[in-house]
């Protein structure tokens, strides 16, 4: 079986996609079979609608907060970066200056 290439989707096609499945009255199997996409992606998406929703598992997080935690992990790791980059040239200076 080949593997598919990794597509990207909008938030407006992934909204579209799950509107579907809610108003459309069929599965996410059907859903998913017609638009030529795999299961497990459209379950996904339908799941994190419905955290999105206020309908998911308590502590799931929601897209934003997703997104947010992304964007912290990101700004946590360049500060770190920068941190790491001064300490040494306070070591490097320090050692030249005596």
């Amino acid at each position: 079986m080949a593997k598919r290439k990794r597509r990207r989707f909008t938030k407006e096609f992934k909204s579209e996609t799950v509107r579907l499945i809610r108003e459309g009255g069929k599965t996410i199997r059907q859903v998913a079979h017609d638009l030529d996409l795999t299961e497990s992606a459209v379950r996904n998406w339908f799941k994190q609608a419905e955290i999105d929703a206020g309908r998911g598992a308590p502590g799931a997080l929601t897209t934003d907060e997703r997104e947010e935690l992304q964007r912290l992990r990101r700004e946590n790791r360049q500060l770190q970066m920068e941190r790491d980059i001064l300490k040494k040239a306070t070591a490097f200076f320090a050692k030249e200056s005596r």
